[in-house]
């Protein structure tokens, strides 16, 4: 960087242009200091993000003009998303920038890709994800024979469920089957399913969990918070293509502040924000949720920058378990530098990459 910056002095443009290019072609490097960002803001940023409350700071960020007032001249496009493992393979490929997303999905990207597809830059939302089953069902051991859904075969709430299972002594195999059948579907259609008596219940993201519960008369078997230190696991966190960042990290760190403002105004705005999240819902989805819903789902969900990086090694441990997941290094995984220069910019506590990247 401080070469570039030399090169911009003698005003030699074409090989400053050179020398950007050359930064991006070395995308798994780590970002640039906080000190030290001088690039040129990106023509435009591409933003995957799902329809659920657990994204709620992107449907904020967009809907509340949070990540246009930062990004400035950048051009935001943004892509509903309906589960991690299809927006994953987006965000690898390069077909977008940015995500919010749940962490399974990232974690196995980043393995598989020997550390040089994704980074996590920030976290979005703690919790909010539950086991909704049909009348009758009161324990783990009257599951056996059952059918269960989740959103997708190896997102968070799949290997969630897998690795629950057996911990009660219960079998689920990849290709169905097993002491419990589990069949990833789409989340809308989970709830016409359930509804009409075809699945048994669902491990599932707010608001499907509280739709099931209020829609279609399930009950909470358990709420994953139960299974956590402290009730806190992580549901969704802001990853980055690796290109992207090492190429863009001013536009990235614009991306993280304006992840900031929308978990600070979700957090400040208690009273709006179930109709501001509504409001984005009903854009993306076509319908709103019911107030009861919405009311539900939100008091099961904390939104946080904060990705849990220590909660990360127990997640891979679960996808290997489960078969979902590879074993491998997650060193290097969590970039917060830029997220805890915006922190520290504003006098707030930092947050840890619990030894596992840059904080």
């Amino acid at each position: 960087m401080k070469g570039l910056q030399r090169l911009r002095i003698v005003g030699i443009a074409v090989l400053a242009t050179v020398a950007m290019t050359g930064c991006a072609a070395t995308a798994a490097a780590t970002t640039p200091s906080a000190t030290t960002l001088s690039d040129p803001p990106a023509a435009e940023l591409r933003l995957g993000y799902f329809a659920n409350v657990t994204h709620a700071p992107a449907l904020v960020g967009i809907r509340k003009g949070f990540f246009a007032k930062e990004l400035g001249t950048t051009k935001l496009s943004t892509e509903i998303f309906g589960a991690g493992p299809e927006t994953i393979e987006a965000l690898s490929s390069g077909a977008i920038d940015a995500a919010y997303i749940g962490p399974s999905p990232a974690i196995n990207s980043y393995i598989k890709s020997g550390g040089a597809s994704v980074k996590v830059v920030s976290g979005a939302a703690i919790g909010g994800a539950e086991l909704v089953v049909r009348a009758g069902i009161s324990t783990p051991s009257q599951l056996k024979g059952t059918t269960l859904a989740t959103p997708q075969l190896g997102n968070t709430q799949d290997v969630a469920l897998r690795s629950w299972l057996a911990t009660k002594g219960l079998t689920s195999h990849l290709t169905g089957g097993g002491d419990v059948t589990i069949t990833p579907t789409d989340n809308a259609q989970t709830l016409a399913l359930f509804a009409a008596g075809k699945l048994d219940g669902a491990w599932l993201p707010e608001p499907w969990a509280s739709r099931l519960v209020l829609e279609a008369k399930a009950h909470v078997l358990l709420n994953e918070a139960k299974l956590w230190p402290g009730g806190k696991f992580a549901t969704t966190a802001l990853v980055v293509n690796s290109s992207y960042l090492a190429a863009h990290p001013t536009t990235v760190e614009a991306l993280v502040k304006g992840n900031v403002d929308s978990v600070d105004w979700l957090n400040g705005n208690p009273a709006t924000a179930a109709s501001v999240i509504n409001a984005a819902l009903t854009k993306d989805a076509g319908k709103p949720l019911s107030a009861d819903v919405i009311g539900r789902a939100l008091a099961n969900v904390t939104f946080s920058s904060d990705p849990l990086a220590g909660t990360a090694k127990t997640l891979v441990a679960h996808s290997v378990a489960v078969g979902t997941g590879k074993a491998g290094s997650l060193s290097g995984l969590f970039d917060l530098t830029l997220l805890n220069r915006v922190l520290r910019a504003s006098g707030r506590p930092t947050v840890s990459a619990a030894g596992l990247g840059s904080d």
